[in-house]
């Protein structure tokens, strides 16, 4: 596994929503502002719908913009709303005694770790701007030291990394843009390689994976654990198969093939949208 797997993830699929959110923006902009934007692409399915006699799919694909805005729209608000309401509980819970110890113990600010005084064993990391580290009671009960410093090492690298951020952008470009079926894939498989980066990540501080394998294998006897409603990384709850299979054997590569038939459809979706593009330059 490489970051540099990872990265080619994001900018792909970043440049898939991103080429075709802008030009759903332009659309919409040149509407509601009576901009006569000539190259647009939108309006050139539209021509093409009309020159072919198919001109009452025009609606289709007004229906296609404005559902693909609205449901982002949706989305974020949504996952904004879900967050604070979540930070607000959390408030509730936080021992600020055992973060102050935690913090010290592990080299850690206190801003960017919290305890809660929660039954159930759980650590994971949250927030978009300025990413936190969550570990409950419950976690703290059921891990001896060292197994504890694996588990916040692996936090520590989704923190630094802004995997939350990351992961809640791809599973919106996933969801919204459902007629483009890689970017399912993509949100799935960064995922996996971003947890085992992490493992790795948490191995490589402690030179050995006993210690983060164990702490896997405590936190799995327990079961697994409730998902909560907005974006974040867990260390317990994601790719549990590949990050066992490298923990048993790091020289190992976890395969990641690209699905052919899913990869071919997006594809022509994708080329058939850059196609009109071009075709409306020349």
């Amino acid at each position: 596994m490489s970051k540099r797997q990872s990265s080619l993830m994001l900018v792909v699929s970043f440049a898939i929503s991103g080429t075709i959110l802008f030009q759903m923006g332009l659309y919409v902009i040149s509407m509601l502002a009576g901009w006569n934007v000539k190259f647009n692409l939108v309006a050139v399915c539209h021509s093409w719908l009309k020159a072919f006699g198919l001109s009452f799919l025009e609606y289709v694909l007004d229906g296609l913009v404005i559902y693909t805005l609205l449901f982002l729209l949706w989305k974020i608000g949504l996952q904004l709303i879900q967050t604070t309401r979540m930070k607000k509980r959390f408030q509730q819970y936080k021992g600020e005694k055992l973060t102050i110890e935690m913090s010290q113990a592990f080299g850690i600010g206190k801003e960017e770790l919290s305890v809660l005084s929660h039954p159930t064993p759980m650590a994971f990391t949250m927030g978009f701007v300025s990413p936190k580290i969550i570990v409950t009671t419950g976690l703290i009960n059921l891990l001896n030291h060292d197994e504890l410093r694996a588990v916040i090492s692996h936090e520590m690298y989704h923190k630094e990394n802004r995997d939350p951020l990351k992961v809640f952008l791809l599973s919106l470009s996933s969801s919204i843009m459902w007629y483009i079926p890689i970017q399912k894939w993509f949100h799935h498989k960064y995922s996996v390689i971003q947890e085992i980066l992490a493992d790795d990540f948490a191995i490589k501080q402690q030179e050995t994976s006993v210690n983060l394998g164990n702490a896997l294998l405590k936190m799995l006897k327990v079961g697994k654990q409730e998902k909560m409603p907005f974006t974040y990384v867990s260390f317990a709850n994601t790719s549990l198969n590949h990050r066992i299979e490298y923990i048993l054997n790091p020289l190992k590569e976890v395969q990641l093939q690209l699905p052919f038939k899913i990869a071919l459809i997006s594809l022509l979706i994708f080329s058939l949208i850059c196609g009109l593009f071009i075709y409306a330059l020349a």
